[in-house]
């Protein structure tokens, strides 16, 4: 047969490194798919074999025999095209190369099902260990920005605008607490979703009775995996909490690449994502340095919900077996996994690399003058005639056209709201509260977490 076409960009000698890692993609190219299931092939006759349900003998022509690199893959292509089965392509050619006394005996009693939906367990595995390992080394590159910028002040903003003043630690330290909560899912997460799948035609084992039970917890624990206790066929919800989960991981990353983003246009100049000597921003325009990785961050991000949500589409399944949205499954679950692997690739070169300017920080702050502190005037105007009177003054004093003051302070004077001292005393309380407060708070219990667990996924 020819080799196929290239006509996904995903797949792009020139562009698949924006779509994938080739530590993920190791995972999902067909030849470690197949092998992956010739291994869950094995563990289930290796399982039988210690039950007696088969002879040893096959079992052990069996583990030696399924290795992908001694099938002939062309036959495997042709055979699923030919059968329309999704998994008799790949026994055929293994038997192929099988003794004839041991033929009988592969696939004996499972379903594609079983075979691929442990797959997708012991994908978990893997794309699950590599996520605990980028998630650690981001939160510790923000804790560290959250310690030595604990007192930078920047100017806070909401809605896209200016408001008051926080710091860029409190900002880094609030990144650091997203990704600790995701540690906290992953490793809470992992015992419902890292178990094995056997469950025969209907899922009730009947071709295996009356060993089935036996069978099952045999096999899972062949594989490394934990026995469900009950078939999950048409129950998705495992697939989809954990693409859920790598969704909010990558919005998390989504979200620190759009603060970049923002932060890094020259009028605010604040932050700048790390750059190489040859990046080439721009062709035309060679005065320009392009947040491309956290344009990226958010790009990805967007391309995983959509995977994420078929595959919680997948949840609502008919009877105890429905093609539909287990079989979509095949093409986004990998998808999500693949494009997680790109953000967490990007975002820990962002965040160990991120360039923070404290003194155009200090600019933008000054630049507002007093009327960026007008929280704390508000506060003390509060306390000297009530809040919601404190609130109407202010709105009044500084609604656009009812004042050419520059400056709070004045415009407060101006309407005799208030004295020049009495403005001082209320400036004189730290602009940014408790900040300074809360970074602590997060670095300490998140060192005290990073401290007590593994550095591997427990």
């Amino acid at each position: 047969m020819g080799a196929l076409v290239v006509a996904r960009l995903t797949d792009s000698r020139q562009y698949a490194h924006l779509w994938g890692t080739a530590e993920l993609a190791s995972l999902f190219e067909e030849p470690a798919r197949l092998q992956a299931w010739l291994d869950v092939l094995t563990a289930l006759a290796t399982a039988q074999a210690r039950l007696g349900m088969i002879p040893a003998g096959a079992a052990a022509d069996i583990a030696t025999h399924a290795r992908v690199d001694s099938l002939d893959l062309d036959l495997v292509a042709e055979q699923t095209r030919l059968t329309s089965h999704s998994m008799l392509g790949l026994i055929r050619a293994l038997q192929q190369v099988l003794p004839e006394a041991a033929r009988e005996h592969v696939y004996a009693g499972a379903t594609v099902q079983d075979v691929t939906d442990t797959w997708f367990a012991l994908a978990m595995r893997e794309v699950g260990a590599l996520l605990w390992r980028d998630l650690h080394e981001i939160e510790g590159s923000l804790l560290g920005l959250a310690v030595t910028h604990r007192d930078t002040v920047m100017a806070g903003r909401t809605h896209g605008q200016p408001g008051a003043p926080i710091t860029f630690g409190f900002k880094a330290a609030s990144w650091a607490d997203e990704v600790r909560r995701h540690l906290d899912r992953l490793r809470e997460g992992r015992p419902r979703w890292l178990v094995g799948q056997l469950g025969g035609a209907v899922g009730v084992l009947g071709f295996f009775e009356p060993q089935g039970l036996a069978l099952r917890a045999q096999f899972c624990a062949e594989l490394g995996l934990d026995d469900p206790g009950i078939s999950w066929l048409s129950s998705r919800d495992r697939v989809a909490e954990f693409a859920g989960l790598l969704s909010m991981v990558c919005g998390t990353l989504a979200r620190i690449g759009t603060e970049v983003f923002e932060l890094q246009r020259p009028e605010i100049g604040e932050l700048r994502e790390p750059t190489t000597p040859e990046a080439v921003s721009s062709i035309t325009m060679p005065h320009k340095r392009n947040p491309e990785g956290s344009e990226h961050l958010d790009t990805v991000a967007r391309l995983v919900r959509a995977n994420a949500s078929v595959l919680v589409e997948g949840m609502v399944a008919v009877h105890e077996r429905d093609g539909r949205g287990w079989k979509a499954e095949w093409s986004a679950f990998p998808e999500v996994c693949l494009l997680t692997g790109v953000a967490l690739q990007v975002g820990r070169r962002l965040v160990s690399g991120l360039e923070v300017d404290v003194e155009a920080m200090r600019a933008n702050v000054e630049r507002h003058g007093d009327r960026i502190a007008s929280e704390r005037l508000l506060a003390g105007l509060a306390g000297k005639v009530g809040k919601h009177t404190a609130q109407r003054l202010m709105h009044e004093v500084l609604s656009p056209g009812t004042t050419e003051v520059a400056h709070v302070v004045d415009a407060l004077v101006a309407a005799g709201a208030a004295t020049e001292q009495e403005c001082r005393r209320w400036l004189a309380v730290p602009a940014t509260g408790a900040a300074g407060a809360m970074v602590d708070t997060v670095v300490s219990r998140a060192r005290a977490a990073r401290d007590a667990e593994p550095d591997t996924w427990p």
